[in-house]
Order: structure tokens, then sequence, then C-alpha cells
């Protein structure tokens, strides 16, 4: 089955269960700071999970890129990616469990020909914050699902959620494919125990729980079901193929590394994998419409990250970093049917991907001096310390490995002990402040993120009606105390043009202008002139939020009901987010008025 074909079977199931499509959304989440990516689905969806009401109805399905990058270190093997596909189904306050098992099984059995006795499935075991789900073991066992096929775990593996600090979250049940052709690895073998012979499939999470930032779970007003299906999972399974790297996704790009390495895939499958999951992460990334480029701060860092594994892992084989010029393209023309936004940014792609090569050559050269250095004089069984191998990770990007295998080249050891001390202390303290900056957010809907949320539509208007209307959003983030705003200009704003627009929202706001919301359908909105942030994202029906005649905006809320409850406008900073892109950070509240 083409990767194509069975994508279409879902979407094409889901409709006629009720369910309306809609389109994939940005990788970078659109005012939610909970995450750096879209790591799945349920992002984009987070308000309506909480209770908002959606424009295409309480049924959805989907195929949503996603970015995941906590299993970087298992990328290579046979099943993890960086970037993936999820299609999903959505039951917004309507269906709850029991219908979606069933629907989940006919789905795979019926409809893709699984055999059932090839399949497993988990529920959660329960704790002092939800009950063991028993419910979902019965459905399942209804369905011909067999004891031994069952397994109960605890939180880690069958609680989905809040995917930042706070939101939405709920145990789940997770279908496993059986490679029977693997031993089990002892009689306690399951899917947890992680040894090859059971591959995770579809995800289903019965999302009835908010976690607060308090760490308390409530009970959600409505009870939702987020489910995940991996595309390029499925299709290894329907194919019979031994890995996700030797399905169609892949293929052409490893064709690539073969032509530019002259080396055979089965000689480093490890290295070819790495290499041609990076370069699809980094196209799709680059790709986006929100324009993201490398840099050392959030999405930014994890691209450069990605582009500069990339080329270590080439230099491994003996290549140069041009031919990643060509993988891109090959990603480019491979899926722009799918997701046109790559083909829309290939000039950008390939500029951003050509200069952050050139950056890595030069600091991959200071940082091999600083090694010959550290190297000099050493006696052959001498030891790098974990301090100096740690500075050159920190300060060059040099990984582990690389410092082992430049120090092995000339007898020497390195003390990697010391060096994973200090690298997970570095982790905790980089978690400790992810954890601080990224509260609040689409997914906490508390009230100073919804007058900022409205103030950015304000901010839009101004920007537009003093820089001229070529200015458009190119994304934005919401935290409780700030707004950060990224718009299309290729300018530095001169101070005169600052003090306008913040004079602009501020006379918005104590003008004290009801917000009106209304669903229509995006042809109505166009014809209206609604600004639209990524317009391909959107449903058949949308919500438009009127601010009288200052803003037309189509947009997922949540906003104030009236300009005045925001209080005031405040801009505290304006500066460049990335070529052609300018951003502003501004605050709200009575102390601006």
């Amino acid at each position: 089955m083409k990767a194509n074909e069975l994508k279409r079977k879902y979407i094409d199931y889901f409709v006629n269960k009720g369910h309306t499509e809609i389109q994939s959304a940005s990788l970078i989440p659109e005012n939610d700071p909970s995450v750096l990516f879209t790591t799945a689905g349920m992002h984009p969806l987070a308000p309506y999970l909480l209770g908002e009401k959606h424009p295409a109805g309480k049924r959805l399905v989907d195929c949503q890129k996603c970015i995941r990058t906590g299993d970087i270190d298992e990328v290579g093997d046979a099943s993890h990616l960086t970037m993936f596909q999820m299609m999903g189904n959505w039951s917004l306050g309507d269906y709850f469990k029991k219908e979606s098992i069933q629907m989940s099984y006919d789905f795979l059995v019926n409809i893709l020909g699984i055999d059932p006795n090839n399949l497993a499935v988990t529920a959660f075991a329960g704790d002092e914050n939800a009950p063991r789900d028993e419910e979902t073991v019965s459905i399942w066992k209804s369905m011909g699902m067999k004891d031994d096929h069952i397994f109960f775990y605890g939180k880690k593996d069958n609680w989905w959620g809040p995917a930042g600090v706070t939101g939405p979250c709920g145990p789940d049940t997770e279908i496993f494919y059986i490679d029977q052709s693997k031993p089990k690895c002892s009689d306690e073998c399951g899917p947890s125990c992680h040894c090859g012979r059971y591959l995770e499939i579809w995800n289903n999470v019965f999302m009835e729980y908010n976690k607060t930032s308090e760490g308390k779970y409530e009970k959600l007003k409505q009870q939702n079901v987020d489910t995940g299906l991996g595309l390029e999972r499925t299709l290894c399974v329907l194919e019979h193929i031994p890995s996700v790297y030797d399905t169609e996704f892949f293929t052409p790009i490893i064709k690539d590394i073969e032509n530019a390495s002259g080396l055979k895939y089965a000689d480093s499958i490890r290295e070819f994998r790495i290499i041609a999951d990076h370069m699809r992460a980094a196209v799709f990334i680059l790709g986006d419409d929100k324009g993201v480029a490398p840099s050392n701060l959030d999405q930014g860092y994890v691209l450069r990250k990605l582009i500069r594994r990339t080329i270590r892992y080439m230099q491994k084989l003996g290549m140069s970093w041009e031919p990643m010029i060509d993988i891109a393209n090959t990603v480019v023309r491979e899926y722009s049917g799918e997701y046109p936004e790559l083909e829309r940014n290939k000039a950008f792609i390939i500029e951003q991907l050509q200069n952050e090569a050139i950056k890595f050559a030069k600091t991959l050269d200071q940082g091999l001096r600083l090694t010959e250095r550290i190297l000099e004089g050493m006696d052959q069984n001498g030891t790098v310390s974990g301090e100096d191998a740690f500075k050159l990770y920190t300060s060059f990007g040099f990984p582990l490995d690389l410092t082992i295998e430049l120090a092995a080249e000339k007898g020497i050891g390195v003390d990697s002990v010391k060096f994973e001390e200090l690298f997970k202390e570095h982790q905790q303290i980089s978690r400790a402040g992810s954890m601080q900056k990224f509260k609040g957010g689409l997914a906490d809907a508390s009230e100073e993120t919804t007058k900022l949320h409205t103030a950015t539509h304000l901010l839009g208007a101004a920007l537009r009606k003093v820089l001229g209307p070529d200015v458009h959003q190119k994304g934005s983030n919401i935290t409780a105390e700030r707004l950060r705003f990224d718009f299309s200009f290729d300018r530095k704003m001169t101070k005169d043009e600052l003090d306008e627009v913040e004079k602009l929202v501020n006379e918005a706001i104590k003008a004290g202008i009801t917000v009106v919301c209304e669903e229509m359908t995006l042809g109505d909105a166009r014809e209206r002139n609604a600004e639209g942030v990524f317009g391909d994202k959107y449903g058949e029906m949308v919500k438009v939020y009127t601010i009288g005649t200052v803003s037309c905006e189509i947009c997922g809320g949540p906003h104030v009901t009236n300009t005045a409850q925001i209080g005031g406008f405040k801009i505290k900073k304006e500066e460049a987010s990335s070529a052609g892109v300018r951003r502003i950070k501004a605050v709200v509240g009575e102390q601006y008025a």
C-alpha cells in the first residue's frame, strides 16, 4: 500500500463516521509556549479540548506533521523519527472510549487487513490521580482481544499529556503490532520492555483531565478522544519491512546519500538513517511558513543541532556538507505535493542550510584547534578531562563521541563519566528554566493570556496601518506575562513608528469595542478580507473575530469580549527575528492605560 493511499483510507474512513477533515497545522505552535514544536495533533486543538466550540464540529480527522526531539538518541533504530506524520481522529465532547476503540479495531482489522492475533493493547493501571482503567480493558475483551494480549501499565507508559506544564491530559490505550518473527525476550515480555517484538502504532487518549499549575488533575467539563496513528510506522507494518527507513518516505533520500558517499546503506545503516532523519526534519522546520532559522535559542537551537549533527555524520562517511543541498531538494520534491509550504519556502530552506554549514565549518575548525591543544603533549593512555570534553560540547557543539574519536586517534581516553555528570546537570538546569519559561499559553486560557491574545489582533492591525498592508503575522508566542509577535518587515522600526503603533492599540482599547465572534465558511471570511495566518491550515468552517472597524481576523481564540478588558498596551522591545521578519514583545494591563 502506498503512503498516500493509506492516508486517504484513514481520512475517508473517519469522514464516513461523521468526522470533518482538517488540515495539518504549523510545526510551530501558535500562541502556545508550553512546547517548542507541535509534537502531536492536540496542540492546535487545545482550546477545543478545554471546551471551546470548534467551527468544524465535534468530530475531526487529520494528518498532522510533528517534531519530537526527546527520542533523538533513539533515531537510527528501526522505528524512531524526529519528524513524523500522525494521523488522528478526534471527539470533542462527543463519543468516548467504546466508540473510539471499536473504530480503531475496525479500521486496523477490516480496512487494513491486519490479523487481530498480531495486535496487543495496553491500559492505564491507575494511581492517586485516576482509577485503574477496567472499562477500556472490558471494551477490548468484547472485541475479542485475548487476556495475554492485554497489559496494564502506569503513568509512564499509559498516560498522555499535558504537552507542557499544564493542560488537557488523560489515560490512554496503546495498540501494538506484534512481530511474531521475534521471540519473547523473557516470561515478562510485553510492550514496555522495548525489545523490538512490539511496535506501537496507535495511541487512543481519553482526555478527561486538566492538569493545573499546582499539579492537580481536575476533570474537564467534557470528555474528549485524541488518537494518533503513526503514518510511517503503520506503512512499515503493512509493507512487512524491517524499519520506517525502508519505506517510500526514505528510499529516495537514502539513494542520495549512497550516490554522494559512494557507500552502501547496508554497510553504515545507523549513519545513513540519522542523516536521512535529521535532514528531513530540518527541511520541514525550515519550510514551515513561520520562518524559523538556526539560532542559539528555542526552535532555532533544535534546528541548528539537527543540521550540525547531520554534517558530523556526513563527515563520518567521508562526505562534505554540499550533498546536504541535494538531499534537501529531494525532500522538497517528494513531500511538497502534501505539504506545499516546502516548495513555497524552498529558497529559504537552501539559503539557511548553506549559511549554517559554513558557520559550522568555522566553529568546527576552532573546536578542532582547541582539541589539538588539549591533546598536545598528552601521553598515550592519558585522559581528556570531563570538564574539557564538556567545554568542547557547550562551546563548539562537539558531541562526546566526536571528542572520543579524536582522542582515540592518538591513543588517549576521555573521562566520559564526568562528562555525563556535567551533561545531566546542564540538562536539569535547562529543563528547570524551560518549566518556568513555558508556563501559560493557550492550554491554560487564563485571563491574562486571553487579554494578550486579543491584543495581538490589535497590534497586527496597527502595524498594517503604520507600515503598510503587506505586513502580515508570521507567528506569535504568548505567556501569562507578555506577548511576542513576529511580522513580515525588512527593516528596524523607527521610534516614531513604534510610538504610533502603541498609540493606535491603546486607542482601540480605550474605545471599549465589542469583540464579535462569528462562524462562517472560509470563502465568506476571505470576502470580508479577514486576516488569516497561514490560510491553508483552516477547514471549510472558520471562526472570525471582528473588533469594530479595527480588525477582522480568522482565529481559534480565546478572546476578551470587549477591548476595554485589556486595560492598556506597552511595547517593550522591537528586534529582528529572522531574514525579513521582525519581532515585537509587549505587555498589557491597567498600569499601561
